[in-house]
Parts: C-alpha cells; sequence; structure tokens
C-alpha cells in the first residue's frame, strides 16, 4: 500500500458512498489494513482530503496550458467549461473542491495569468475575473450535483432548468464583464468567440 493507492481507493470510495460518509475507518476496510495504518501516508482526514482533491483534478490539471496565439477570450471560457467537467467527474466533486488550496497547480496557475496579462488584459482584472470563474463554477456544480432529481413539487409552468445553459450563460456574463473593463475607453467590445 502507498500513497497513490489510498488516494485512488479513497476517491473510489467517495464515488460509492458520497463525502459525508468517507472515513478514514471505511477507507481502512476497504484497503484490508488497521486504521492506524492509514496516518503513515496521511496524518490527518485533512490531509487525505486535500490529496483526494488533488487527484481528483488531474483531469482540468492535465488540459492543455494556453499558448501565445490563443484567444484569451476562446481560453477563458474552455478553462471553466474543462473546470466544471472535472468536477461533474466525481460524486460531490464541487463538496471535495471547495476551500481546497490548488498548492500543486501553482506553476500553471502562474503560466495562465501571465497569458492573460500579455493578452492585454490588467493583472487585477484577471486575478478577479479567474477567481469569480472559478467560485462560480464550484457553486454550478454543487448546485448541480446537490439536485436530486425533477421537482415534483413545482407549479408546472416553470421550467425545468438546463444545466449547461444556465452555466454557458452565467459564464458568458462573467467574460462580458471582463471585456468591458479591459476595453480601452470609448471602443466597442469585440464580440464573445463561438462556441
Amino acid at each position: 500500500m502507498n500513497r497513490e493507492t489510498v488516494v485512488t481507493e479513497a476517491l473510489a470510495l467517495l464515488d460509492e458512498v458520497g463525502l459525508e460518509t468517507v472515513s478514514t475507518r471505511r477507507l481502512a476496510k476497504r484497503l484490508g489494513v488497521e486504521q492506524p495504518s492509514l496516518y503513515y501516508h496521511f496524518r490527518t482526514k485533512k490531509d487525505l482530503l486535500a490529496a483526494m482533491a488533488e487527484a481528483a483534478m488531474a483531469p482540468h490539471a492535465a488540459a492543455p496550458l494556453p499558448s501565445p496565439a490563443d484567444d484569451w477570450r476562446a481560453w477563458f471560457l474552455e478553462n471553466s467549461r474543462s473546470f466544471r467537467r472535472t468536477l461533474l467527474q466525481r460524486r460531490d466533486g464541487a463538496r471535495l473542491h471547495a476551500g481546497s488550496t490548488p498548492t500543486g497547480d501553482l506553476d500553471r496557475i502562474r503560466h495562465k495569468m501571465a497569458f492573460l496579462v500579455d493578452s492585454g488584459v490588467p493583472e487585477r482584472e484577471a486575478q478577479m475575473a479567474m477567481l469569480a470563474a472559478g467560485r462560480y463554477t464550484v457553486g454550478c456544480v454543487l448546485e448541480e450535483q446537490a439536485d436530486s432529481g425533477p421537482k415534483e413539487d413545482l407549479p408546472a409552468d416553470v421550467p425545468a432548468i438546463d444545466r449547461e445553459a444556465a452555466f454557458e450563460a452565467g459564464l458568458a456574463l462573467i467574460l462580458g464583464g471582463l471585456l468591458l473593463r479591459t476595453a480601452p475607453t470609448g471602443s466597442e467590445v469585440p464580440p464573445e468567440p463561438e462556441r
């Protein structure tokens, strides 16, 4: 048993039982070991959850980094979409991620920020837009993953929410606000990139 095996099995347990029910006792039983042996790899449950959150982000962390030739607007949208897809791959993925610190991803974050700044987005606006888009995405996925299905108690004239369309609409508003903040005074805001 190594650290990677523990995290892999912990994520599998998460997918089976949900975040509320993941415990070191259950994980030890799943691994066929005594609970104290987990503390060799993770001193606390918080440490284990942080490692799980980092591992769960692997698909997003493996996405190609932006290159100077990329349109920053299209990249900004796709980066948020990739983040959403990754969060949705795990049961309670957004809850697992919420509040985690991306310490293993700092070089990638720096690269993304430099790309936005080099593309003409002021640094402060780039930071705030990335933060807003990230928190917006986590919030959308939290709602989506908490949804237990059709709401039978809603009146018939209340339309069902298309989660992806709603996410895209909100993301477009964030990008639109960023475009307004980055457009030179008196100039027209360029149209958003096509999907």
